[in-house]
């Protein structure tokens, strides 16, 4: 298994969503828009990513819950809170 998965602590940024999330897609397209490299953890076909994402917001199925390597846990950010982040 990818050490990256189910951490609070990955090495890379890690991007918890649906395919049917237009949150989830507003953030991958601001990710790959600045090049950053992460890992998508698609959590309606990854019932320990749904568990993750559920323990991570007490027990809410929010989406998208974005992980990164300093530790901090964005959830639902705006693409200005998002881009701000990433700088």
């Amino acid at each position: 298994m990818d050490k990256n998965r189910y951490t609070r602590d990955p090495n890379l940024i890690v991007l918890y969503g649906t395919q049917w999330c237009p949150d989830c897609f507003r953030a991958r397209r601001v990710l790959t828009k600045n090049k950053i490299e992460y890992l998508d953890i698609d959590i309606d076909n990854d019932p320990q990513g749904e568990s993750f994402v559920k323990e991570v917001n007490g027990g809410n199925r929010s989406v998208p819950t974005i992980i990164f390597p300093d530790g901090a846990i964005m959830v639902e950010p705006s693409n200005k809170e998002l881009k701000a982040k990433l700088q």
